[in-house]
């Protein structure tokens, strides 16, 4: 009886909290932290809409370039379009696959089918190959456009210590890789 009462209560928080995710008005990043030099991470952008009259119908996602993510692809959306664009590197990045020279700098989804209604949210997710080992996290500035022609730029670096800004950028942090490989 005890555990079926936690599993209840387990669920019903679990549902609460997914409920407020639209409610938190921010686009985050999802996972919040991964390995230093990992590959093949699925990394999904939370997107609420928070306009009451208006729906979002356009993302655009800027990609750290200073330190650059080796290998970039995008899951397809039903109701969405994807564009990528890709900048020349200064400095080549070496992966197990060799030299890359180039990297995803912005994807960019648009609406094709009316977008986000208000009190929506959806994941826009990337497969992101080789991670950066120097930086212990990596910010993406991303643009949500509304049918109305509003924007939020959600570009605000979070610093330490201070409150967070109106508009924090989603960031991912870094952390140490491990010493062994399983």
């Amino acid at each position: 009886m005890k555990i079926r009462l936690v599993k209840l209560v387990a669920l019903v928080l679990g549902a609460v909290g997914l409920m407020a995710l639209p409610a938190a008005a921010h686009v985050t990043i999802s996972p919040s932290s991964v390995r230093k030099g990992s590959a093949d991470q699925l990394l999904s952008f939370n997107v609420p809409n928070e306009e009451d009259n208006a729906n979002t119908v356009k993302l655009e996602v800027i990609l750290p370039t200073d330190s650059p993510i080796a290998s970039v692809t995008t899951k397809s959306m039903y109701g969405w379009t994807t564009s990528v664009e890709k900048t020349k590197l200064k400095k080549p990045v070496q992966t197990d696959d060799g030299e890359v020279t180039e990297a995803v700098s912005t994807i960019t989804w648009t609406a094709t089918d009316g977008g986000l209604n208000p009190g929506e949210f959806d994941l826009f997710t990337i497969s992101a190959g080789q991670l950066p080992t120097k930086p212990d996290k990596l910010t993406f500035k991303a643009i949500q456009t509304y049918s109305n022609g509003d924007t939020v730029s959600w570009i605000q670096q979070t610093v330490k210590g201070a409150p967070e800004p109106d508009h924090p950028a989603p960031t991912l942090e870094l952390t140490k890789a491990s010493s062994h490989s399983h």
